[in-house]
């Protein structure tokens, strides 16, 4: 049974790195960086001054409006402080400005682990005897009730892991429009009455890139999985 076994341990190895090479290549097409998104959405960074600009304009309002009512030009309405009000002002208009040097500090920090992740080598698999295996697996077959639960099964996985690849995609693209619209979550932080908006802006932020780097993980999980179950179908 040695050529058997042979054929097996090949086999094996070329789904496992089949499917490795498919999760790499995907992953790290997306990445934690917006060059894949803007190759797909050029628009974003043209419309990235218009966010911008916007901005700057919503602080400048909010700095006024603010004011109005504390010097008592609209009665009966509570306002802040008007020095703490200027210094958020001020303080927000400077973020907004460096925004985007802000998320790709954020995107380079959370890329690093990802990156880590991808480079990560798969465990060498350990082969099982084929004569045990073989005896085992034609004893299951015979019950054709087990063989078409096990085919079901493999059929579930599959489903799933494109689902992980589809998930991932859409949570990157979920990141690059949180990443496009910082401008405005940040104008919402030069307000106290609006800063919740910003807080949670930036827990989005931190969760999606903490959620691409478990998609990352999950895949390398699987696909090392795949290839110890071709191995080792009975784990004898």
């Amino acid at each position: 049974m040695g050529i058997l076994d042979g054929i097996v341990e090949w086999v094996s190895e070329q789904v496992m790195n089949a499917l490795d090479l498919i999760t790499t290549s995907v992953l790290g097409t997306l990445g934690c960086d917006m060059n894949t998104f803007l190759r797909f959405f050029p628009a974003a960074k043209t419309m990235y001054g218009i966010f911008v600009a916007t901005a700057v304009g919503l602080v400048l309002l909010n700095w006024i409006w603010q004011l109005f009512k504390n010097f008592g030009l609209i009665a009966g309405v509570e306002a802040e402080d008007p020095v703490k009000l200027s210094i958020r002002s001020v303080l927000f208009i400077g973020l907004i400005y460096y925004c985007d040097e802000i998320t790709d500090l954020v995107l380079s920090i959370g890329g690093t682990p990802y990156d880590w992740i991808l480079s990560s080598e798969l465990p060498v698999l350990s082969f099982a005897d084929f004569n045990s295996v073989l005896l085992t697996i034609l004893s299951v077959v015979a019950n054709g009730s087990v063989a078409l639960i096990a085919l079901i099964l493999l059929l579930i996985l599959a489903w799933n892991y494109i689902k992980l690849l589809f998930e991932a995609a859409e949570r990157y693209i979920l990141l690059g429009v949180i990443v496009y619209t910082a401008p405005i979550a940040f104008a919402c932080g030069a307000s106290k009455s609006t800063s919740n908006i910003f807080s949670s802006w930036c827990r989005m932020l931190a969760g999606q890139v903490f959620l691409l780097i478990m998609n990352a993980w999950c895949l390398k999980l699987f696909t090392s999985m795949v290839g110890a179950f071709l191995s080792n179908p009975l784990f004898l």
